[in-house]
């Protein structure tokens, strides 16, 4: 390598330096093109090596903007070279070097993927210089190309994605005010398994469930999105209670296959007739009961998590006595376990209901949003959990 990075007198402000690997095996021709780099004006560090086996542990592990490859090296010739180099470094820009007699060398070599050739014998430094910067802008605008379609890709199926876990309520002739809200842990990364759902079924009553899929990522996302689905049939089609928590589960363990996923949930039967809302937890904590007084968990009995121990099939269930009109809010672990504002301490049930008695009067889409935006204030980017977040209101308000 030609030591620190080279410095002309006419380089031109602003110029990047360009970190280019020559793979040659003519001692000569290297030469040659290392004084017309040197005439070229571009600053640079040059590695040379005589064969692409030489050149693996470069590529491995030294970042390198351009390669300029001789096509007649000792262990690879022609457009193999070309495929070579390219599955070993794919983001880099890959100029070839021909010689007088290969007419046709050079396209050939660029329709296997290389950005630009040059015949040896007439390359000029002004000509290199123009050669080695529109290969790299190519590249990185090629590079730049593909990942912004992957996000767009990923963006798209993340929103797919999104919609199952987050699904619109079905409501006839209810009169519960359904607020509901989703959000990923992370910034641009797949969703996580939580998932919720609300449906008013043919007896009148509303029936509510919220769920978190261990682990984050597209399995997650997807044994959510299948648990949400089949949570919705199964209800409409009259399964209630353990009944239904037993299909749920035998539909997770199916779907999980050889992951080790496991998934909490709570079942909500609202009655608002008899006053009266029925819940089976399995795996997962309490609501929070709001009504004029204030805001409270629920006392309730606790079933095992889905996928934990398939053959109990015990989720006990508690009867809540409901006001006139309140609240009850369903939701994930996200809410509770992010930081409280110190360097150690986590929220927790306490310190959310702390939080909520400090919150001004609002109507109940505006409450859950001022909710995740104060406990996210507080952890201050701490915590990376996805959040479910699902809130029933009756009555008079």
């Amino acid at each position: 390598m030609t030591g620190s990075p080279t410095t002309l007198p006419d380089a031109r402000p602003g110029e990047p330096v360009y970190r280019i690997l020559l793979i040659e095996d003519d001692e000569g021709d290297t030469l040659i093109v290392e004084e017309l780099l040197h005439d070229t004006g571009l600053r640079f560090e040059l590695t040379t090596r005589p064969s692409l086996a030489d050149a693996r542990a470069d590529l491995a592990t030294d970042p390198v903007d351009c390669i300029l490859l001789d096509l007649h090296l000792p262990d690879v010739s022609g457009t193999a070279a070309v495929t070579t180099v390219r599955s070993l470094a794919p983001q880099t820009a890959v100029i070839v070097l021909t010689g007088l007699s290969e007419a046709q060398a050079g396209p050939e070599a660029m329709a296997a993927g290389a950005q630009d050739y040059l015949v040896k014998g007439k390359v000029e430094a002004e000509l290199l210089r123009r050669t080695v910067r529109y290969a790299v802008y190519r590249s990185k605008t090629e590079r730049a190309g593909a990942e912004a379609q992957a996000a767009r890709l990923r963006a798209g199926e993340n929103a797919r994605l999104e919609r199952g876990l987050l699904p619109q309520p079905i409501l006839d002739t209810s009169t519960v005010r359904v607020t509901s809200r989703y959000l990923p842990g992370r910034e641009l990364a797949l969703l996580g398994g939580d998932f919720l759902d609300v449906v008013e079924c043919d007896d009148g009553l509303l029936r509510a469930v919220v769920g978190d899929v261990s682990g984050h990522g597209p399995d997650a996302a997807a044994l959510g999105v299948c648990l949400r689905i089949a949570w919705r049939s199964l209800v409409l089609g009259g399964h209630r209670g353990p009944d239904l928590l037993h299909l749920m589960e035998r539909i997770l363990v199916a779907e999980r296959g050889d992951h080790p996923l496991f998934a909490t949930c709570a079942l909500l039967t609202l009655d608002e007739k008899a006053r009266t809302a029925t819940l089976h937890l399995a795996g997962h904590h309490e609501p929070l009961l709001t009504t004029r007084e204030g805001t409270q968990e629920v006392s309730a009995a606790h079933g095992i998590a889905l996928g934990i121990a398939p053959d109990q099939r015990h989720w006990p269930a508690t009867v809540i006595p409901l006001p006139a009109d309140g609240a009850l809010t369903l939701y994930t672990d996200g809410l509770t376990e992010g930081h409280n504002g110190t360097v150690d301490g986590r929220l927790g049930v306490e310190g959310l209901l702390a939080l909520i008695e400090q919150l001004p009067p609002a109507d109940p889409a505006t409450h859950v949003d001022r909710l995740i935006k104060e406990t996210h204030a507080l952890n201050a980017g701490r915590h990376s959990d996805d959040l479910a977040v699902l809130r029933l209101d009756w009555g008079v308000g």
